[in-house]
């Protein structure tokens, strides 16, 4: 079973990403937040083995967030989430350790693709 924990500042895209994941056979949802500081505290705790990860949140953004989660969790797979495909994101993405980077607006059922395997 893969536990999945889930990092976006909208609520309805947190909802709509949950929806989605519960129809996955072998994935659960182990949690999700709205800031990276609360996102911290629950992986830490929840240790899931892949977290869905916006780039842009209130507070400490995605990139920052990634290198925290690889620095003291390397194993966990992060797929980095946006609407800001901008280059300079996908390789500081890259760069901090992301193992995904996924455009939501044309890219969200890829997403889903990537956490079936």
């Amino acid at each position: 079973m893969k536990r999945i924990y889930i990092v976006d500042d909208s609520v309805k895209l947190r909802k709509r990403l949950y929806e989605l994941l519960s129809d996955v056979d072998n994935v659960q949802v182990v949690g999700q937040a709205g800031n990276a500081d609360q996102a911290l505290d629950d992986i830490r705790v929840l240790k899931p083995d892949t977290v869905l990860l916006d780039i842009r949140l209130p507070g400490k953004n995605g990139i920052q967030l990634l290198g925290k989660i690889k620095e003291w969790q390397p194993e966990i797979k992060v797929i980095m989430m946006t609407n800001y495909d901008y280059p300079q994101y996908r390789h500081k993405s890259f760069r901090a350790g992301a193992d995904h980077f996924f455009n939501k607006n044309r890219e969200f059922e890829s997403i889903i693709e990537v956490l079936k395997r």
